[in-house]
This record gives C-alpha cells, sequence and structure tokens, in this order.
C-alpha cells in the first residue's frame, strides 16, 4: 500500500485540508467595532466579560484565576464576576468602576469583534468619545431598576454625534426586576421619545441579563414575552459600516508615495470608500489633477479590483503630482476642497480652548495648522440645550467654524468618517486637545479669492531700499519693551530706515479695544496685530511691536505668517521680581492685591522664547544700550540677505 492510501495519512490530510479552511473562513469574516456604554454600574463590564464567556474566548488558566479573584472580591455571592475580565486597572477594581477605554476581541463562527468597555462617569467623556469613534455600533445599557438617567441621554447623544447609526438598548438586570414585562417597556417608551428628540430614528431594544445571561447568547426562558433577537444574533448579523462604504464614490487619501526605484511609482493608503479598478478614471485632490489607474499593487500581487477596507498602491497612467496628504478619488464624483468649515468639536484638553490659536488639524492623512473661532454655541448633554460660550473647557461639546491655512479635501462627516473627522493637535506640546466632525464649508470659503496685484511686497521693499523685518519685543509687564521699542525705532530713523512701532498699550486703545485679558482675548490681540504687522511688512516696512504676548503658541503664529527670517523675536529678559520692584504703572500692585485678574506673571502664566533671535538683560544693559544692540543684530541680519 503507498503512502498516499495510508489511512493515517488520508485522516491527517483531511485534517490539515480542515484546519485550512477553517483559517479561510476566518480570515474572510467580516469585523464589528462596538462599544458598551451608559451609566455608572449599569452593568457594561459584566456583558462584555459574560460575551467573552459564552464565545469560549477564556482559557483555562484564565477562567481559573477569574473564579479565584471573584471569591476573593465575593461581589457576586461567590458567583463568577464577569467585570474583571474587563476592568483591567487597579482603581477600577478597587472602586468596581470603569475608568479607562478597554478594548477586547473576540469571534464566533460568523464574524469577528471588537468591543470598546467605554467609562460611564462624566468626567471620562472624552475617554467614551475615543471609544465610539471607531464603532459601528453602541450598546446602550440601561439598569432596569433605574430606568433612563441623564448619562443614558449623554452618552446616547455622544453616539449619535459621532455617527454610529446602529443603537442597541439593553435593559440589563431584568433578573432584579423579576422579568417583568411593563418595567421593560415603560424603559423602551421614555427611551424612545428621548431618542426622537435627538434623531435616532431606530434602535432595538432588548431585555437581558448580563450576570445570568438572559438573552445573551441565548433565548431566555424567563421573558417568554420577548420575541426579539438575542444579543449575540443581532451582532452576527447587523450591517457593518464596511459594507455600506463600498458602496459609495471611491476615496483613498495617500498615506505614502512608494518609489523604491525610477521605474516604478506608486501611491499607497487605505481605501476610505468604493471600488476602484484598472483604468477607472481618478482626479487628485485637492490639486484637481486627473489620470487613470494604471494598476492595483499589493504584496500578494496586483488586483482586478479593491474596495473599502483594503490597503492598496496604486499607480497612474500619467505623471500627476500627488503627495501625502493628498485624496485620490472617483473622477466624476470628487469630495469637496474648502479651506473654512462649521464643526462640532469635542474638548478634551485639561486647558481651555482658545479661539484664535493655530492648531495642527489632522483629517485623513493631511495635517494643516487650523484656527477656530469663539464658538456659536455649546452644547448642554444632559437638557440638548444650546449655550453662550467663549471657549469650551474639558469635555464640552461645542459649535465652532475653524479655518485651514490652506485647502483640504473633506466631506461632511455624516458622510465620510474618514475625511470628515479630524484631532486637533497642540503645536508645543503635540498633545490632542479635541476631537471634530465637519458639518459643512462655510459659503465664503467659495465667495473669496485672493487678489494678485502688481506693486509686490519685493517691490515695495525695493523702493525703501530694506528688508522688511517683524521685530518683536515680548517680556513681562515692567521689563521696558515699549522703551526700548521706541529708541530702536528713533534710531532706525536716524539711519534713514522705514520703520512703525505698534505698542500693546497704544493698539488696545483703538483695533483691540474690545478686549480684555482673559487668555482667550490675549490670543485673539496677539493674531489681530499679527495680522497687522504682516501687512505692513508688505508694504516694505521694519515693523517694531512691544507686546508681552506670553503664549509661544502665539509667537510662533506671527512667525509663521511671514516669510523665513522676516521675523525676529527679541526677548527683553527681565526677573519678575525686577519687574515688580520697577512697577511703574502701579499693575503689580493690583495684582498682588487681587484688584487685577489674569495679570502675566502673577495669576496668568508667561512662557519665555526658548529660543529667541536676540536675548537683551536689562540687568545687565540700559535700555539705549539694549536698543544699540537690536539695532545693530538686526543690521547684521540684513548684511546676510544682501
Amino acid at each position: 500500500m503507498t503512502d498516499t492510501q495510508d489511512p493515517i495519512y488520508q485522516t491527517d490530510t483531511l485534517i490539515a485540508e480542515d484546519i485550512d479552511a477553517y483559517l479561510d473562513a476566518h480570515q474572510h469574516k467580516t469585523m464589528l467595532r462596538f462599544i458598551t456604554c451608559g451609566s455608572v454600574d449599569d452593568g457594561k463590564s459584566t456583558l462584555i466579560g459574560r460575551l467573552l464567556y459564552d464565545s469560549k474566548m477564556i482559557f483555562e488558566d484564565q477562567l481559573a484565576a477569574l473564579e479565584a479573584d471573584s471569591k476573593r472580591v465575593g461581589t457576586q455571592g461567590g458567583e463568577i464576576d464577569f467585570a474583571l475580565l474587563v476592568d483591567g486597572l487597579a482603581a477600577e477594581r478597587e472602586q468596581g468602576i470603569t475608568i479607562d477605554v478597554a478594548y477586547r476581541f473576540f469571534a464566533t463562527e460568523k464574524r469577528k469583534f471588537i468591543v470598546a468597555d467605554t467609562p460611564g462617569h462624566e468626567q471620562y467623556t472624552r475617554n467614551m468619545v475615543t471609544g465610539a469613534s471607531t464603532a459601528d455600533l453602541a450598546v446602550i445599557l440601561i439598569d432596569a431598576r433605574k430606568g433612563v438617567l441623564v448619562q443614558t441621554r449623554r452618552h446616547s447623544y455622544l453616539a449619535h454625534l459621532i455617527g454610529i447609526r446602529n443603537i442597541v438598548l439593553a435593559v440589563n438586570k431584568m433578573d432584579l426586576v423579576g422579568y417583568d414585562q411593563s418595567v421593560f417597556e415603560a424603559i423602551v417608551a421614555d427611551y424612545t421619545a428621548f431618542a426622537k428628540s435627538i434623531g435616532i430614528e431606530a434602535f432595538v431594544a432588548m431585555p437581558i441579563s448580563g450576570f445570568k445571561g438572559d438573552n445573551i447568547t441565548s433565548a431566555s426562558a424567563n421573558t417568554p414575552w420577548y420575541a426579539g433577537p438575542t444579543l449575540m444574533e443581532h451582532l452576527e448579523t447587523v450591517a457593518v459600516d464596511a459594507t455600506l462604504d463600498a458602496q459609495k464614490p471611491f476615496r483613498m487619501p495617500v498615506q505614502w508615495v512608494n518609489r523604491p526605484n525610477l521605474d516604478f511609482r506608486g501611491f499607497s493608503g487605505l481605501i476610505a470608500s468604493g471600488r476602484i479598478a484598472p483604468g477607472d478614471a481618478i482626479r487628485v485632490l485637492p490639486s484637481g489633477k486627473t489620470s487613470t489607474v494604471k494598476s492595483i499593487v499589493t504584496l500578494d500581487g496586483d488586483l482586478d479590483a479593491a474596495i473599502a477596507g483594503q490597503s492598496v498602491t496604486l499607480t497612474l497612467a500619467d505623471e500627476v503630482d500627488c503627495s501625502r496628504g493628498d485624496v485620490i478619488a472617483a473622477a466624476d464624483a470628487p469630495p469637496q476642497v474648502a479651506d473654512q468649515f462649521e464643526a462640532t468639536i469635542v474638548w478634551m484638553d485639561e486647558a481651555e480652548m482658545l479661539p484664535g490659536r493655530p492648531y495642527w488639524l489632522k483629517i485623513g492623512t493631511q495635517t494643516v495648522s487650523a484656527t477656530l473661532q469663539q464658538p456659536k454655541y455649546q452644547v448642554n448633554v444632559n437638557t440638548m440645550e444650546h449655550l453662550a460660550a467663549k471657549t469650551l473647557d474639558l469635555n464640552a461639546i461645542g459649535v465652532a467654524n475653524l479655518a485651514t491655512d490652506r485647502p483640504i479635501a473633506f466631506e461632511p462627516y455624516a458622510q465620510n468618517r474618514d475625511l470628515g473627522g479630524f484631532i486637533l493637535i497642540d503645536k508645543m506640546s503635540n498633545a490632542t486637545v479635541a476631537a471634530g466632525m465637519i458639518h459643512f464649508s462655510l459659503r465664503r470659503a467659495d465667495n473669496i479669492h485672493w487678489q494678485a496685484v502688481d506693486i509686490t511686497r519685493d517691490v515695495h521693499a525695493a523702493q525703501k531700499w530694506q528688508q522688511p523685518r517683524l521685530v518683536w519685543l515680548t517680556g513681562l509687564s515692567g521689563s521696558g519693551k515699549s522703551t526700548i521699542a521706541n529708541i530702536v525705532e528713533k534710531k532706525l530713523y536716524a539711519r534713514g530706515k522705514h520703520s512703525f512701532l505698534l505698542d500693546g498699550d497704544n493698539v488696545r486703545h483703538g483695533l483691540n479695544k474690545d478686549l480684555g485679558f482673559t487668555d482667550a482675548d490675549r490670543v485673539e490681540n496677539i493674531r489681530r496685530v499679527g495680522e497687522v504687522a504682516k501687512l505692513m511688512t508688505d508694504a516694505g516696512l521694519i515693523v517694531i511691536t512691544a507686546f508681552i504676548s506670553p503664549f509661544r503658541s502665539e509667537r510662533d503664529m506671527v512667525r509663521q505668517m511671514l516669510p523665513a527670517g522676516e521675523f525676529i523675536e527679541v526677548h527683553i529678559d527681565t526677573p519678575l521680581a525686577e519687574a515688580e520692584a520697577r512697577d511703574v504703572k502701579g499693575l503689580y500692585k493690583k495684582a498682588r492685591a487681587g484688584q487685577l485678574k489674569n495679570f502675566t506673571g502673577i495669576d496668568s502664566p508667561y512662557e519665555p522664547p526658548l529660543t529667541p533671535e536676540i536675548r537683551i538683560d536689562t540687568t545687565k544693559l540700559t535700555a539705549d544700550q539694549a536698543a544699540d544692540v537690536i539695532v545693530e543684530a538686526i543690521i547684521g541680519i540684513w548684511s546676510h540677505d544682501l
């Protein structure tokens, strides 16, 4: 008998084929990302633990450890405490609550899942938004004993805001109300009225018990009056966004230009929506250049077609300018391009939002500089009321206009999460400070165009025989900025230079008379001055400014407005004790007495320059000597330009 006829050989072959078939089927299962949310102690972690347990995703040693921990903690009367599978932080176990977002993976024969257990406390709203940002479905849990609570409404609103359209209302702990049908129906009726008020058109309601397992993976005999699906049946069959994304117009943000050699140039990225095939016409945005797809390249070989969710490299028939951050789209149905938008902002930083401050905006693979205007309103997520607001604090949600420093390709968030959702990053700390969802572009973005002029800034400067400069003096109140700036201008005038002095106090009598001294107003004060100074340098002038300008971000914002080398930062470095001892205007005395709020150096911070072009130590130099140093340094800088 040959080896291939050996029964053992045939059995091993069949086993290997079965394994290959199983692995292939598992690889091609659809993925559902979902979150569990609701009020504190509604049973979110217990439900996830039950799902992991019932789907056989717990190893024997994990189960043994879980049983031991459950007995030690003793919160479930000696029975398994499934929440311990998820609440991994020590602080969570001690308090019996969820603080951070916990992600867990599990799978059934029909689908793979990633579930995010999000915290219920109001102060962790930003964590909940983080978990919801990639979810296809939200399980809103309600304790059957408590009904619809404020946090139930909050999380439902946030889930709907983030764009989750598959909502499951899981009325949990039905075992504690005797599986009473009337209790369940009253809660569903209450939630239905609220859901309609915020735009949730449909949801699936089911009575469950995460602790006992009722209607989780199998129908419960305790609820014969309920004929709907179990939670697992619904999770396995609900349509996921990836399937819907494939039916939308083609969009692929370019993540990387693949150029291994001179013979190959491809554009790599994850397809956000739609379908693409060789020969399809495409448009590169924001430039608008067009071409056709030559080939779709992957590690496993070229493809005849690709759909949303696949990572591919596209080669094009023509040499077009395309780089990271651009979007390759269907030529006949491209996304919009604009630089001004209305958006919902979820503020996620301890420090408040400062209108006018530039932040990095990351949308898809595009990263641009952006500024926010004062919020149109803030949303009270407990009552849905629109409140007036000048800024946004931690966990606050509001609607505001924003502007980017250049046009970007986008789609409203409701149509495309990848091209409509963004994050804001602080330029100094690199911390993510907010998440946002674009509603639409502003009409002014289409109606306002840059007007070309024949007399350019270079022509203006040549007429004056000088290089435009913005000499920015920054320092504490009483450091001597205004005195030194005034002497600098006189010395430049004596040398025949054309200059103009913008002083902090003088500007507040006119241009900025409407601004106070809050952090937000200080940011707007410097933004306006920067714009005026830029216009003056466009006229060929040497502009000297004397402003406390306490924040590095705003000084850097003004630097970015000008061509490289034209912004000269001068730190008038005077110790706080010395500046306070001078106290020419009596401001420090008032601030110490509590009569003057938000005073820099006392109850408002000053961020000294890290690498200024010029540093003046006023404890060693007189004002006249300091002015000489600044003028001579500027002339030395000019000599490099000429």
